[in-house]
């Protein structure tokens, strides 16, 4: 077992508005000494550093550990409860490989993204720039966006139906996966000139460059009845998931509060989430679709809650979204609580009508799509049993049992939201505190609001766990940097959609010494700060264009002093 430490702090008791958190905390400066680099400064305020903003997850959610391996601790919320035991077993889950026959780690398959958690969040953090895609790379935390184009180029679009929503590329013998990857052809390009007009030096005559992805997959590489025609794709990266609890508990009225803020300075918000003419949420910035009634950790029941992860903003909670979901559908590990495959009836009627498949499948009796032994028997079962709307507990076909137990699921749970963020580091170097300076000059914070409070912390849990206690990270002033509300920077190959959630800085100065890499941005395009930024003002559409053309025109000493900043919170 792991042995972590943690550094126990008191936070202020003067604490700014949760939607107020745009400006400077009005620390009065302080002379840093260079005696002993930042270790003597910990949790005292230093410059324009408060006290508590060394400790980005407050008390219950921050590890004081910062090296190799800082993405992997756990908050004080998990020891304060009893909860190592579940913490360290849910962590085996994300480590580990699955495979097809061996508990706990059984169940891959069918089809499948991927056969581990990790390979997709290396050392727990973000994905890595990939040159080819190869679905087990470590390190590999592409998803593949497959959608029919609003018109040609468009990065706009519907999902098309013949394959999952996160593509599979995996699939476990006799089956085909849904999707080739030897057919995925993955090419990176440079730009050559910037929309926006900016030249692409700074004005002292610093060069940056800009890449960005292109793919594009061939009709044939799609394992489907029918196949799909007219399709685009564009890539998204995972992000790192320490410190994924702690957003869960950031109270839906401070939420609204932001939105409402960002619309009354004339944000052009997302009307899928904001509904400006009644001023309120949008009637689909509700999730609904939950896997069980659940209730809160008091006991309320739920209808809908406000959605907050995921760049496209599609989830609510964590015990229903990012991880409890992921778990289900990457490696399509089926559980008490998801009885059905995450498949599509398209990759189901391909598999049945494949000649290889059935004579495979015939030569083994043993085969739970074996049925009468016929060539119609089996290709009824495999195509009823592959099929996202079959029960696979209960069906006329051969009833197979959950390959995930609850007992599991909620250990990893605990490890998911148990994530810690590590402590900021260099707080006391002038040029991290003249980075915040500026940072906060040049309007980067009207996004990537640096703090917030968390409230009660009553968080959504399913059926199947909900008389369990989760980590809990009540009145807890965080540093996540971000505003969690969706912004466009029409970029060449954009996103999807354009809508983009505004990624959490907390922690990411540390993506280097945990993954290896310090890609950034949603396709990991931008190889370091600069480059991500200045992505920012790759056109004059772009929602932060003029932040970043700030940053442009400011002296390289302050360009340097905020990617210190960045590198440090």
């Amino acid at each position: 077992m792991k042995t972590k430490s943690y550094h126990l702090f008191m936070l202020s008791a003067c604490m700014c508005l949760p939607f107020a958190a745009c400006t400077d905390d009005g620390v009065d400066p302080a002379p840093p000494s260079e005696s002993m680099g930042d270790i003597e400064y910990v949790g005292k305020a230093v410059g324009n550093f408060s006290a508590d903003e060394w400790y980005p997850g407050g008390r219950l959610g921050t590890t004081d550990n910062v090296t190799a391996g800082c993405y992997e601790d756990e908050t004080q919320a998990v020891a304060d409860l009893g909860l190592m035991d579940e913490f360290n077993l849910g962590e085996t889950f994300f480590e580990r490989n699955y495979n097809i026959n061996t508990p706990p780690f059984n169940g891959l398959g069918p089809a499948s993204v991927r056969s581990s958690c990790i390979d997709c969040h290396p050392g727990y953090g973000h994905g890595k720039r990939q040159d080819t895609y190869r679905a087990n790379t470590y390190g590999n935390g592409y998803l593949l966006v497959i959608y029919h184009p609003d018109f040609p180029g468009s990065n706009d679009g519907p999902y098309i139906s013949e394959v999952t929503g996160m593509p599979q590329t995996q699939a476990v013998s006799p089956f085909l996966p849904p999707v080739d990857e030897d057919q995925i052809n993955l090419s990176w390009h440079t730009v050559t000139a910037m929309e926006s007009g900016l030249p692409l030096q700074f004005p002292d005559g610093e060069k940056y460059e800009l890449i960005y992805p292109e793919i594009t997959i061939p009709t044939t590489a799609f394992n489907t009845y029918p196949q799909p025609t007219d399709i685009e794709v564009r890539l998204e990266s995972t992000i790192g998931i320490m410190g994924t609890g702690l957003i869960d508990a950031i109270p839906e009225d401070s939420l609204k509060a932001q939105y409402a803020l960002e619309a009354a300075a004339g944000a052009d918000l997302n009307p899928a989430m904001w509904d400006k003419a009644a001023n309120d949420w949008a009637p689909s910035a509700y999730y609904t679709t939950w896997t069980s009634p659940g209730a809160l950790a008091d006991g309320t029941p739920v209808e809908g809650m406000i959605k907050r992860y995921t760049y496209a903003l599609t989830r609510a909670s964590l015990q229903d979204g990012a991880g409890a979901n992921a778990m289900w559908n990457i490696p399509n590990v089926s559980r008490p609580d998801r009885p059905k495959l995450y498949t599509t009836t398209a990759w189901a009627e391909a598999m049945s009508r494949n000649a290889q498949v059935i004579e495979s499948i015939k030569a083994d009796p043993s085969s739970p799509y074996y049925a009468d032994g016929t060539d119609e028997g089996i290709a009824d079962a495999v195509k009823n049993l592959l099929d996202p709307s079959t029960n696979q507990f209960d069906n006329p076909w051969h009833n197979f049992s959950a390959e995930m137990s609850t007992d599991n699921f909620y250990a990893f749970m605990v490890w998911h939201r148990g994530l810690a963020i590590p402590r900021a580091r260099n707080l006391n170097d002038p040029d991290v505190q003249r980075g915040k300076e500026v940072f906060m000059q040049i309007g980067c914070a009207s996004c990537h609001r640096p703090s917030w409070t968390t409230g009660d912390d009553n968080y959504w849990t399913p059926d199947v766990i909900k008389d369990r206690p989760l980590p809990r990270y009540p009145n807890q002033k965080i540093y996540p940097y971000s505003d969690f509300v969706q912004h466009r920077l029409f970029m060449v190959n954009n996103i999807h959609n354009s809508w983009c959630r505004t990624t959490p800085l907390w922690g990411r100065g540390l993506s280097l010494v945990n993954t290896g890499a310090q890609d950034r941005l949603h396709d990991c395009r931008a190889r370091n700060e600069i480059e991500a930024i200045m992505w920012h003002a790759y056109s004059k559409q772009s929602d932060a264009y003029w932040s970043a053309e700030k940053f442009y025109n400011l002296p390289k000493a302050d360009r340097d002093a905020v990617v210190k900043f960045l590198q440090s919170i």
